[in-house]
């Protein structure tokens, strides 16, 4: 009886645990997917004159991408706004100024009309020049304002004719903006010079290159990358470093987005009361060709310039992307008298060894993600490191208590088959 009341006690005490936490949701810190504003996806859809190939399927390459877009706009998630953006669609002209400017919204960014969206789509013919660099710049645009995921997803058969427009730099300036977009490319029966465009745009924001040859390709990869848009993603605050600790800006926990040029360093302050842990981390990574051999350091220092904790990594050129992170546990106060102890302001510094080769753009400066955490420090009792072992300290206590029963159980067991042999 005493069992069945403790255990009815536990399930009411779950259920209103329970309840207070639906009923109080704890606040979102920086970094945290909130669910605010709706995802929001654009289709740049190059519609040049390239597209009537007919070596897709059987058909041709417009075709392809017609029946892919009608299946895709059946499928597409609900919550999701979704607008889609030609490229080469209306201007079949030779003067180079005007083709580069032919980029048109065909359907806007917003709550999906499926049956008006497929209209739109059927009216599409191939007709004119590749302007991927201004129809990115456009596509960004579309997708301004709000705090929900962000994803364009460029199609297209053939490079930018738009020179010297370069895409992928205008894939690095949309990326230094902050602003949270991705870019996916897919690639319709690709060459090298292609492949190497898209792919380079697609890095440039983090998002994927994939090289298509069928109309099921196409319609699988649309989709998938549409749905990934409806996912709960985390999106880095953009966040401008400081040149010097004095002028940093002052973060609380979170995931943070930054731009670090070549040769500098860039600075952050955080604040950590006595008996927290400031726990942070440093991604940088190549969006460009870089030198072979690079490295990150970062650093925690107090505002006076002394050093306290630092890690670093380095590479040789196996992958692009450097990260490294360090971790500052504040000790308790000793000072019984303060109510509220004040805290102590860390400084942390990023600095990287990455370099590029002689005609590469070296604006806007690399990628950089930092995670900043700070937390209730460890007890003594309960630290990390207690005793050398970290936690694993008491299973080592385990297998030595097992170890010595072992032993004493042998010895016995050998003195008595000793003492039986002896009186065989």
């Amino acid at each position: 009886m005493i069992t069945r009341k403790r255990l009815a006690a536990g399930v009411c005490a779950l259920l209103a645990a329970l309840t207070a936490g639906i009923a109080l949701p704890a606040g979102a810190v920086a970094g945290e997917p909130t669910g605010e504003d709706a995802p929001k996806v654009d289709l740049v859809l190059d519609v040049s004159g390239s597209m009537r190939t007919r070596d897709i399927d059987g058909g041709t390459r417009m075709a392809a991408a017609k029946q892919a877009f009608n299946e895709v706009l059946d499928a597409t998630p609900e919550e999701v706004q979704l607008g889609i953006r030609t490229l080469g669609a209306d201007y079949p002209g030779d003067d180079r100024r005007t083709g580069c400017k032919d980029t048109a919204q065909l359907y806007p960014v917003g709550p999906l009309d499926r049956t008006e969206a497929k209209t739109a789509v059927a009216t599409l013919s191939p007709t004119g020049w590749t302007p991927i660099g201004p129809a990115l710049l456009k596509a960004a645009d579309d997708l301004d304002g709000g705090n929900g995921s962000k994803r364009i997803v460029l199609i297209s058969d053939g490079e930018d004719t738009c020179a010297p427009l370069d895409p992928c730099e205008v894939a690095r300036e949309i990326a230094a903006k902050g602003i949270g977009l991705t870019i996916d490319t897919l690639g319709l029966v690709p060459n090298t010079k292609m492949r190497q465009q898209l792919s380079c745009i697609a890095e440039a924001t983090g998002g994927t290159y994939t090289s298509v040859e069928h109309t099921d390709e196409l319609t699988d990869k649309v989709n998938q990358l549409v749905d990934r848009a409806a996912d709960p993603v985390v999106t880095p605050v953009a966040v401008e470093g400081a040149d010097a600790c004095a002028k940093a800006p002052t973060l609380k926990s979170g995931l943070y987005t930054d731009r670090e040029e070549f040769g500098k360093q860039r600075w952050y302050r955080v604040d950590v009361l006595p008996g927290e842990e400031l726990r942070a981390s440093v991604s940088v990574s190549a969006d460009r060709a870089v030198n072979p051999s690079y490295g990150v350091l970062l650093r925690a220092v107090t505002v006076h310039g002394r050093e306290i904790v630092r890690g670093e990594a380095a590479d040789n050129g196996r992958t692009d992307v450097v990260s490294t992170g360090l971790r500052y546990p504040k000790p308790e106060t000793d000072d019984a008298d303060t109510d509220e102890p004040a805290a102590e302001t860390v400084c942390l510094q990023v600095t990287h060894s990455f370099s590029v080769a002689s005609g590469v753009k070296t604006t806007p400066g690399l990628p950089l993600e930092l995670t900043v955490d700070v937390v209730d420090g460890p007890s003594q009792a309960d630290d990390v490191a207690a005793f050398g072992l970290g936690r694993g300290w008491w299973l080592l206590g385990v297998l030595v208590l097992v170890g010595f029963l072992a032993g004493l159980l042998w010895g016995w067991l050998s003195r008595w088959r000793f003492a039986v042999w002896r009186t065989n």
